[in-house]
């Protein structure tokens, strides 16, 4: 992956982007892309790339332009079907002179306009400038991997990979906090796009291609999900359970060789010790060669540590393995960097173990790696979508003795799980009980808690807020079928739009990623393996209660027995603990003085300190309550990014050597 930018004047009288504007913002995205540096301008438009070499390590410099110098490029990502592409182009009669995939978009482009992405198989997010027609198109991938944000300021529209080179290109962009911005991550756990966490700056939503022409704006949805609707043959897969799992174990194992040997660089692979991660690794290991190497998180909290099932992976791999063991103080050490890097509050400190594992990958020379991401959410892995069903069940007879029990079946994993006190769990499950045919039934629980969060905030943000109800237009802009899909495919879709896409392969993934330079993959969500889950039946996915029920077949045989038949356990990370114990670093009684939050002016400055002396005070017993553990996290991580991109500004001010320097301004 890499980071791209841009600034493209709105109106034929627009001023000319500066080189030094551009520089800035490649040399802020430096963490995304320290290989080579690249910037094009002309009168109307400037471009800028900070590259990762991945693919063509000769002849993939960008800004990259078309043979007639007329169409110019900065791409983020990889199109793994690009080698396929490049020969039904070349039967058209196209020439290319690189053997890149990023050469292959603009012919694809040339050839098929916007239909083009349709037909890539990958990841990305790219820019591409047509000096001739004035005309500059923008495409994101269909789940959201690579990112891609947008603000229009004075006359001019602003993008890039990162908000942060946003920011460096212009000193006079306003940078403040948009309450709707806060308002969903303080319900949803994330942004949902196009809506961004400040103000004036917003996100491509994925899945989109948005083109800039003679002063209008076009943004069309070039994917959709297809689940199948009742009634209708069209989208459903028609086989039998054993035909789903065959077709299943050869479609990931064909979108696993396809990131394995689409690199000119060696790929590594995530091992969390988890089904997901594990399939994925033994699939990988096949196309690696002589050298495969394997990298785990290991934690000094028990209730969170797996490497029991890691290194039982490993010895079946044959893997060259590496670890790093995290401790809550590693936490609090590395969050502010984390943070930096998020550029959005987070309500867990799960991204910052991963901030860690991505630098140990580095430190041993490895560019790429495969993860299990986005099983969970297209073979319905979660328990929110057990969640969902045991609720629905029990709402069909709300006066049911025995129902309700089928919640002792959730979470599992969890110390001090939701479901461990009965009278408690029925109170909390059955909160709105009657509303289980209404969308959004299975994540109401979730919202509800989260959205306590909100009495945080102060009088400001509250009033910025007031009259939205982002809980209503996220459920009010779902796809047109949505009524006529499954529940279960009700429930993924919403987990997909939101924590899958702003959260997940965000904050967790390509920041973190990205933070130590280095590319992951996700064959869980290849286009065909995301068309296939979409088309199989709920049961497929979702067998009574157990969840991938058809991964878990496809995964026999390749995956020790022991990692099929162990309980779900989903990636977490110590919380509020981190922050509370002795010795923790000062910054945080810094960021949460109240100073600096009537300073920020998010949160109510007495509200927020009483909290952390309630964590404290109980943080001997070692647990706090899920509302207190997200509070604590969210205050401090929006505190931290108040700090760093509000009260201070990123100004790209790394220097750098540009490799592509072309000036085409009069």
């Amino acid at each position: 992956m890499c980071g791209i930018a841009g600034i493209v004047g709105l109106s034929a009288n627009a001023a000319s982007p500066s080189r030094e504007a551009l520089v800035r913002m490649a040399s802020s995205l430096y963490h995304r892309g320290p290989d080579e540096f690249g910037v094009y301008r002309d009168d109307r438009a400037g471009l800028a790339h900070s590259r990762l070499s991945i693919i063509d390590l000769a002849t993939g410099q960008q800004p990259m332009a078309d043979e007639g110098d007329a169409t110019w490029i900065v791409f983020n990502g990889e199109i793994f079907n690009y080698v396929e592409l490049r020969e039904e182009l070349a039967a058209l009669g196209h020439r290319f002179r690189t053997r890149s995939d990023t050469e292959v978009i603009i012919h694809a482009y040339r050839a098929w306009g916007d239909a083009a992405f349709e037909r890539f198989n990958g990841q990305w997010a790219v820019a591409l400038w047509d000096s001739a027609a004035r005309r500059l198109v923008l495409s994101r991938d269909r789940v959201g991997i690579c990112p891609l944000h947008l603000c229009e300021y004075a006359g001019h529209l602003y993008f890039a990979s990162e908000v942060k080179a946003i920011f460096a290109a212009n000193a006079d962009i306003p940078r403040a906090f948009d309450p709707i911005g806060i308002s969903q991550t303080f319900t949803f756990w994330t942004i949902v796009p196009p809506q961004g966490v400040f103000h004036g700056v917003t996100e491509l939503e994925p899945g989109h291609v948005r083109t800039y022409e003679n002063g209008t704006v076009h943004d069309r949805a070039y994917w959709t999900p297809h689940y199948p609707v009742h009634g209708d043959a069209h989208n459903r897969f028609h086989g039998s359970l054993d035909d789903a799992v065959s077709e299943v174990r050869r479609a990931i194992e064909n979108a696993t060789s396809l990131r394995m040997l689409r690199a000119d660089v060696p790929v590594g692979s995530y091992l969390s010790g988890g089904l997901d991660s594990s399939l994925v690794a033994a699939l990988g290991r096949r196309f690696a060669g002589d050298r495969f190497q394997t990298f785990s998180l290991r934690f000094d909290d028990a209730e969170y540590d797996e490497t029991e099932y890691q290194r039982l992976m490993v010895n079946m791999l044959g893997s060259e393995h590496h670890e790093v063991v995290v401790s809550r103080s590693d936490i609090a050490n590395v969050f502010p960097d984390v943070i930096y890097h998020t550029e959005r509050p987070i309500l867990r400190t799960a991204p910052a173990p991963l901030f860690l594992l991505s630098k140990l990958v580095r430190d041993h020379g490895v560019k790429v790696v495969l993860t299990g991401e986005g099983a969970d959410e297209m073979f319905a892995g979660y328990d929110i979508f057990r969640e969902g069903k045991v609720r629905r069940f029990w709402g069909r007879q709300p006066a049911s003795a025995w129902r309700h029990r089928l919640l002792e079946r959730l979470y599992p994993y969890l110390a001090r799980s939701p479901v461990s006190q009965q009278a408690m769990a029925r109170q909390f499950f059955g909160r709105n009980i009657a509303a289980h045919r209404s969308p959004g039934f299975a994540h109401d629980t979730r919202w509800h808690t989260t959205g306590a969060l909100k009495r945080l905030l102060s009088r400001d943000i509250q009033a910025g807020a007031a009259g939205r109800d982002v809980i209503k237009e996220l459920i009010g802009d779902v796809h047109v079928d949505f009524p006529l899909w499954s529940h279960l495919a009700q429930d993924q879709h919403i987990e997909i739009r939101t924590l899958l896409s702003g959260y997940l392969l965000s904050s967790q993934g390509d920041r973190m990623l990205m933070a130590h330079s280095v590319e992951g993959r996700f064959p869980f969500l290849d286009k065909d393996v995301v068309a296939l889950a979409d088309s199989l039946p709920a049961a497929h996915k979702l067998r009574v209660l157990d969840e991938k029920h058809v991964v878990k077949r496809a995964a026999a045989g390749v995956v020790p027995r022991e990692i099929l038949a162990r309980k779900k356990q989903p990636y977490r990370a110590p919380d509020a603990l981190s922050f509370v114990a002795k010795g923790a670093p000062d910054y945080i009684d810094e960021a949460l003085s109240e100073t600096a939050l009537k300073d920020a002016n998010v949160f109510e400055p007495q509200a927020v300190i009483q909290l952390l002396r309630k964590c404290r005070a109980r943080g001997s017993e070692g647990q706090f309550s899920n509302t207190d553990n997200m509070a604590l996290v969210g205050a401090l991580s929006t505190q931290l990014l108040h700090r760093q991109y509000i009260a201070g500004r990123p100004d790209g001010s790394r220097p750098i050597e540009l490799r592509i320097d072309i000036d085409k301004s009069s």
